[in-house]
């Protein structure tokens, strides 16, 4: 049978048979067995030099046998190999497999039939087509045993298993992603980095209307505990992105700073609750009471002293 099928073909469908058996019984995940583990890898890439290795050896074999056999013989050998590689055998099995009868016995398998003097001959069906039925009998019997009887995994099933995967996944990603950050997510910010980022953009753009410790002058003092338009971390935010009351308050910054800067300047506008600011302007609005906030009092205090120094 090897003199059959030329080692370029026996080589590489070899190789495959075994690659495929390699990642077929090895869970490497969404990953290739031969990536997420290098000695998978370094395991193939032996399997194939030892392929060619063989028949690089059968091959020296086979011409040290040549220069055994007289003329006559090699010329036999030869020529059965040439044939074989025309893939003669091949053509031979589909014959078979076919059954079809040679032009000289036709005359068994006539039937009855004849229109016109056109006869038909009651062959066998192509292999092919065929066993290619048979097998989708029997993938229709499997499927209908996993999803109608046992009710396995459909489509549906397998979506909303991705799509929940998928929201997981960007809750996570949001997390981390601060600049994706809106009214609806911001959260108070207590790293000193954060604060004092949030302190420099309140430096450079507030302290005009607020004073640098936070008192008021021509915006409100940010030291009480009265708030305009609502206190707590997502009040601040919103007033620092859209603005004030329309045609008194403060521009909107939501066109000159990204999402996270607005929620780091609104974090260390909060640290200035509880602090004592020099010229503190009279308070305005109403008390406001954070009754979801996330941070205590001493914590936003304690960061206040901290940014400060």
């Amino acid at each position: 049978m090897r003199n059959l099928v030329p080692s370029w073909i026996r080589v590489p469908v070899v190789f495959f048979i075994i690659f495929g058996a390699v990642e077929f019984f090895i869970d490497s995940g969404e990953k290739p067995a031969f990536i997420e583990y290098p000695e998978v890898l370094l395991f193939l890439l032996l399997v194939l030099l030892i392929l060619i290795a063989i028949e690089a050896i059968v091959g020296a074999l086979e011409n040290v046998m040549l220069h055994k056999l007289d003329e006559e013989a090699k010329a036999r050998f030869l020529a059965e190999k040439e044939k074989s590689f025309k893939f003669t055998w091949l053509k031979k099995t589909y014959a078979k497999l076919l059954g079809q009868k040679p032009i000289e016995e036709e005359g068994e398998i006539i039937l009855d039939h004849n229109y016109d003097g056109i006869k038909e001959l009651d062959n066998n069906l192509p292999p092919w087509w065929l066993y290619g039925f048979y097998a989708s009998i029997i993938f229709a019997a499997v499927y209908l045993v996993k999803y109608h009887v046992f009710d396995g995994d459909n489509q549906i099933d397998e979506l909303e298993t991705e799509l929940a995967d998928a929201r997981v996944a960007i809750e996570a990603y949001k997390k981390t992603a601060k600049n994706l950050v809106d009214i609806n997510t911001v959260t108070m910010l207590t790293d000193a980095s954060d604060l004092a980022t949030g302190k420099t953009i309140f430096q450079t753009n507030c302290v005009a209307c607020h004073m640098a410790d936070g008192g008021g002058g021509i915006g409100p003092n940010l030291t009480d505990e009265y708030w305009i338009l609502g206190g707590g971390i997502k009040n601040v935010f919103r007033t620092v992105s859209e603005g004030g009351r329309s045609g008194k308050g403060m521009i909107p910054w939501k066109t000159q700073l990204k999402p996270l800067e607005m929620a780091q300047v609104a974090s260390y506008i909060l640290t200035f609750q509880g602090t004592t600011s020099a010229n503190p302007k009279a308070a305005e609005g109403d008390i406001w009471i954070d009754e979801d906030a996330e941070t205590p009092a001493e914590t936003v205090t304690d960061s206040a002293q901290t940014i400060s120094n």
